[in-house]
């Protein structure tokens, strides 16, 4: 990067979203008289009786858990989305509008261990986790009234994860929501101009610059993006151009496990603390479209910034106008490659 994007405030485009964040390095100097918390001990039981995702114990709707021994998959009992939602719309005039949405809401247990996260599971175990997503990708992808399916990991208390065991969800749609159809939106253009995929053509530059990747197995790439608006925000990318991870070979699902369990250990050794994100893949709808366009990734948004109890969010200037981060990508990725790959608590 030009010295002058490293010392002063600029503009950084992303591509993925047609969108602009608001990078002011020369903050970062600041000294820090923010909100300092104490951390929360995260030392856990492998088995917590009083925990509704655990092995043999009722959930809040009565239903029972079996004593599953990996990856355990139900209808989340308070899903956001209803398969039975009937059809209607309103419509007073251009300025208020409202219609219903059709879907339906799974909760994936990633392990029986209560104890657990994904940096501390076995990559074996992971792939387990890799391979359900695929399958449920397919499955309610397949269902005629779902258009897209979203699958993601709350991890942390202030992620709003309500429960500590190992677990994601997965929110399948009857229409495409907001951040995914952006993406959409800007490859296919992409596509169209230049008949080659957007992250393709990004990734490729971006592993000749080496600035901003932390690092790459043979089949996938860990990076910070050119346009990252959190602090520590990341990216796993396939090498190929793939639609859809359900498009993965097998080796290329031990990859992605791999690149998987290696980012969030690194995470985890940052701040030594068991680290928050919100991460998801943004992958094709399922509208029965082939979307050559796509080029499907997993994506990071942690809010830690400078410990593990100063948190980021987006607030005031950022809420308000425009997307906002202290530190360049270049400064976290350098950050983020220095790290060990063996968890702290080893």
């Amino acid at each position: 990067m030009n010295s002058i994007f490293e010392e002063h405030p600029h503009k950084r485009y992303n591509p993925l979203t047609d969108s602009w964040v608001l990078v002011s390095p020369h903050r970062a100097k600041r000294p820090w008289q923010g909100q300092v918390e104490k951390v929360a001990g995260d030392d856990r039981p492998a088995y917590d009786e009083t925990c509704y995702l655990c092995p043999t114990n009722t959930r809040m709707n009565g239903e029972v858990n079996p004593d599953y021994q990996d990856v355990y998959i139900f209808n989340n009992d308070f899903a956001a989305l209803l398969e039975d939602t009937p059809p209607h719309s309103f419509e007073e005039d251009e300025l208020f509008r409202a219609e219903t949405e059709r879907g339906l809401g799974r909760v994936i247990c990633f392990s029986p261990r209560h104890d657990l996260t994904v940096p501390e599971m076995e990559e074996t175990a992971i792939r387990k986790v890799v391979d359900a997503w695929v399958d449920e990708y397919l499955t309610l992808g397949g269902k005629d009234f779902i258009n897209y399916v979203q699958i993601f990991e709350n991890k942390g208390f202030v992620m709003g994860c309500s429960n500590p065991h190992p677990h994601g969800q997965i929110w399948a749609s009857s229409s495409i929501p907001d951040e995914p159809m952006k993406k959409q939106i800007a490859q296919l253009k992409y596509w169209q101009k230049n008949q080659r995929s957007l992250l393709a053509d990004y990734l490729g530059k971006e592993l000749i610059k080496q600035e901003r990747v932390l690092f790459e197995n043979e089949h996938f790439v860990a990076l910070v993006p050119y346009w990252a608006v959190w602090p520590f925000e990341t990216m796993i990318v396939p090498k190929r151009k793939m639609a859809r991870i359900s498009d993965m070979t097998d080796a290329e699902k031990d990859a992605f496990a791999n690149a998987y369990k290696r980012l969030t250990v690194r995470y985890d050794n940052l701040f030594e603390t068991s680290f928050p994100y919100s991460a998801g893949v943004h992958q094709a709808p399922t509208d029965g479209e082939a979307h050559d366009e796509w080029h499907w990734h997993f994506v990071f948004y942690p809010p830690l910034l400078r410990s593990a109890t100063v948190k980021k969010f987006m607030v005031g200037y950022e809420m308000l106008a425009n997307p906002q981060r202290d530190i360049t990508a270049e400064k976290s990725a350098a950050v983020l490659r220095a790290l060990s790959e063996t968890h702290y608590k080893l």
